[in-house]
């Protein structure tokens, strides 16, 4: 690979910057209704206010700013309205991920997938909810990957992106964690056991059940 080949691999620096402020806004470190700061954030990822506008452009076009004109952007207020729409076709398109991962995935990728479930569940029950999570996502994400369907993919993280704000919102009661770790138990076992319907039951249910906690979350 030559240096002209390295350079145009690389993203454009808007989708970068993109990428860095999303992750600031699901994490809560840009809170709902903010104004984005802008002359911070030129100053904190040393860039211009080109790129970081284009930036905030491609954050607009996904739902995570709105663009109001000559005030700049302010972070979107994650909504009931909003969850409700949202989760029921993240929760279709989990359940046909699961239908056509049983078909694909290999063994040793449901091993993986194993592995992770006994580690959330080591997260689970010490109580380390980023850990808990960051396996979850892992979780899902493996089986997605196995579904072998890029326009799955594409439209399934546009979704999930724009809820996982809320999921962080939204503290589970011990009861409900207890209940999506037992979740994660069947949608292994209907992995391992190639059974597709069961799995995209499961899965679909599993996201209503997530729907509903998030929900109460933002009820609050």
């Amino acid at each position: 690979m030559n240096v002209l080949d390295t350079a145009l691999s690389r993203p454009p620096l808007s989708v970068e910057l993109a990428d860095r402020i999303r992750a600031m806004i699901i994490a809560g470190e840009l809170a709902d209704d903010e104004k984005v700061p802008e002359k911070a954030l030129t100053e904190r990822f040393g860039v211009s206010r080109t790129p970081l506008r284009e930036a905030l452009k491609i954050l607009s076009a996904e739902g995570f700013v709105r663009l109001v004109p000559n005030r700049g952007a302010r972070v979107c207020r994650v909504t009931v309205d909003e969850v409700e729409e949202a989760f029921p076709v993240l929760a279709a398109l989990e359940a046909l991920a699961g239908e056509l991962a049983v078909q694909r995935i290999a063994e040793d990728e449901i091993a993986d997938v194993a592995a992770k479930n006994a580690a959330m569940r080591t997260a689970f029950e010490a109580a380390n909810m980023p850990l808990y999570f960051e396996l979850n996502q892992a979780i899902h994400g493996a089986i997605l990957a196995a579904a072998g369907n890029p326009t799955l993919t594409q439209y399934h993280q546009m979704l999930s992106q724009r809820v996982r704000r809320a999921r962080y919102l939204a503290n589970m009661t011990p009861d409900r964690w207890r209940q999506a770790m037992d979740e994660h138990d069947e949608i292994l076992a209907a992995l391992a056991a190639r059974d597709g319907t069961r799995l995209a039951a499961v899965l679909e249910q599993h996201l209503k059940n997530k729907m509903e906690t998030v929900k109460r979350a933002l009820s609050e």
